[in-house]
């Protein structure tokens, strides 16, 4: 072979191994490793899912220490405002008288605790303020012009209340030259009982007739409320919740003048939480649930008729609060 023969031979072999080089399989060591470093996907949380229990364990050691107080049949009864009154002025003192057979049960809170028997307060249809010692006085302030109710029943020191014939009472009275609507109406001590003006950002998602508890709660109105009529009464659950206190939350109710249907009637308390499915109560006592997750949840409560409609007594039987779960 002549010398530049054999010199473009030679050329051409490392022309040719890059073209081969070129034409193999791709190199996808650096795509593999970028698969490889990936994270996995996060797993979506697990729904909430509540259960009924029984009494917690906790509550009943208490009642174990308070002898027949639980089986007492307290007697309220509102001295004033007088049902129908008409009242001058922002300010409305509550007066209460409790007798009947109380078997010990006095509203006193213990220091060491921070709990104690009390009666709850609920101005129209907001949540309850709890009145620890009856002797002391206890004033509405800041209330405004127009129509409002007060209803009272004793609880224990767990918030669940008496269902005795007499616990329970309401009153209906109206304030003329009432307070500055743009202000919440408090205690004497300064607790929130009511706010007077809409929300600056209202809870779209809430049924008509279902005030909210906190930041989102509806401005203050009895509606046309009728003693005479079924009346359910929100009591619990109530604000927050911590720790082992939220392991199981108590729902809880005055009903007046409506039987369940468990019980012989014609009526049931439908309840809902975060919108889910409703769930029924069919005897007048307390339930407690168990599962709550971290966070905030609406809980709805509504008294039923036989035809599976809310009763219709000035919107108090379809109550909606917020409540908030820390772990």
């Amino acid at each position: 072979m002549s010398f530049l023969k054999r010199l473009g031979f030679l050329c051409t072999v490392p022309v040719l191994a890059l073209f081969l080089a070129g034409c193999g399989s791709p190199d996808t060591s650096n795509n593999a490793t970028a698969v490889t470093n990936v994270p996995a996907p996060t797993a979506s949380p697990s729904p909430q899912q509540l259960t009924v229990v029984e009494r917690p364990k906790k509550i009943v050691d208490m009642m174990a220490t308070r002898g027949e107080q639980d089986t007492a049949k307290p007697v309220l009864k509102v001295v004033s405002p007088r049902d129908g009154e008409i009242i001058v002025g922002s300010n409305v003192p509550l007066k209460l008288d409790l007798s009947g057979d109380l078997k010990g049960y006095k509203p006193m809170k213990d220091p060491s605790t921070g709990m104690g028997n009390h009666i709850h307060v609920i101005l129209d249809n907001q949540p309850y303020e709890a009145y620890y010692d009856i002797s002391q006085p206890f004033e509405l302030r800041n209330v405004a012009d127009g129509k409002h109710t007060i209803r009272v029943f004793p609880s224990r020191p767990w918030h669940e209340s008496y269902k005795d014939d007499g616990a329970f009472q309401m009153v209906v009275f109206t304030v003329k030259g009432g307070g500055d609507a743009s202000k919440p109406t408090t205690t004497n001590t300064g607790q929130t009982m009511a706010t007077n003006s809409a929300p600056k950002t209202a809870n779209t998602n809430a049924p008509a007739g279902a005030p909210h508890e906190g930041k989102d709660m509806a401005a203050s109105t009895a509606g046309d409320v009728n003693a005479k009529k079924p009346l359910l009464t929100y009591s619990r659950p109530k604000a927050e919740y911590k720790g082992a206190d939220a392991d199981a939350i108590m729902i809880d109710f005055w009903l007046l003048n409506a039987k369940l249907q468990g019980e012989g009637g014609d009526y049931r308390v439908r309840y809902s939480v975060d919108g889910t499915a409703p769930q029924y109560i069919d005897k007048w006592a307390p339930i407690w649930l168990t599962g709550w997750s971290t966070g905030k949840h609406s809980v709805q409560l509504e008294l039923i008729d036989k035809s599976g409609n809310v009763v219709d007594n000035g919107g108090y039987d379809s109550t909606n609060r917020e409540i908030t779960v820390t772990r």
